[in-house]
Formats: structure tokens, sequence, C-alpha cells
């Protein structure tokens, strides 16, 4: 009797997948291969690479990686703003805690709020007017150095 059901079981199940707050683009998954950006030491020399999901509209800087579950060293998201701005970040429905890299106009690491508190509403602010921001998995800017004498180098993939 019960794989009579079964596919209506799944079907329902695909159908109200999603709670009633979340639309099909808030849950699918990030493409990490839309560019790449290295951490590069005063001297020039790289620290490391990493690939991109860049959310450079206001629909995916609002988004961000809310829902995202899992993030490892290689991957990170670069935001990129319309204008050079002191506004912050929170990490609203972001259930991975995060280092957050603040970036100047010149690509000048400004500040890096570190182990960010996952779903907090709390703002969390530049030291200066900052034109990007780099979020990376927790403990990034420990494993790898990064400090306010980073400076950051990007591409976009073609």
């Amino acid at each position: 009797m019960l794989i009579r059901f079964l596919p209506v079981l799944l079907l329902f199940g695909l159908t109200f997948g999603c709670t009633s707050n979340e639309t099909e683009s808030e849950t699918k998954d990030l493409s990490f291969q839309e560019g790449t950006l290295a951490f590069v030491q005063p001297n020039g020399d790289t620290l490391t690479t990493i690939a991109l999901a860049i959310a450079d509209s206001d629909a995916e800087r609002t988004r961000g990686l809310m829902r995202q579950r899992s993030l490892g060293y290689e991957r990170g998201m670069l935001f990129i703003f319309d204008a050079v701005d002191t506004g912050g970040m929170w990490m609203r429905n972001t259930p991975l805690p995060l280092d957050i890299v603040f970036v100047a106009p010149d690509s000048q690491v400004i500040n890096i709020a570190r182990r960010t508190t996952p779903f907090s509403e709390k703002t969390i602010e530049p030291d200066g007017p900052r034109k990007f921001v780099v979020e990376v998995r927790a403990g990034f800017a420990d494993r790898f150095g990064l400090t306010d004498s980073t400076r950051v180098r990007w591409t976009r993939t073609p």
C-alpha cells in the first residue's frame, strides 16, 4: 500500500520542500566558478588563492552566503559594491561562522572580522570606507596569515 502512495509523497516533498520564506533562488547552490581571488603580501607574494562566487547586484549582495551549509578553504564570496561606503555586513540566515574581510577601493584589506556568529543580525562594520567584502570560512584569515597589510587581486572568469 505504501508503494502506491510513494510517488505522491515524493511529489509532495519536492513541491513543498522550501519554507514559505524561501524562494527557489534562495535555496539553489552557489557557483564558485565566477572568478578567482588571491590574497597577496606587501612584497607581492601570494598567500593563497580561492575560487569565487561574486555578488555584484543588490539581490546577490542581500543573499550572500545565506543558507550555505558548507564552505571549504578554497572558496569564498566577493561582494562588489556600487559605491565606496562604510556600510557593514550581517550573518542573518547564515549557518556558518565566517571571516569577513573588508577591502578598500585600492584592494588593501581594511580589517577582518574573524569567526563571526552564525545567524546574528548584529551589523559588523568596517574600520573605514570599503568597496569590496570577501567572505571566507571561519579561521581562514588565521590559517593563511591575512592582516590589514594584505591586498587582494581578483579576476572574473570569462
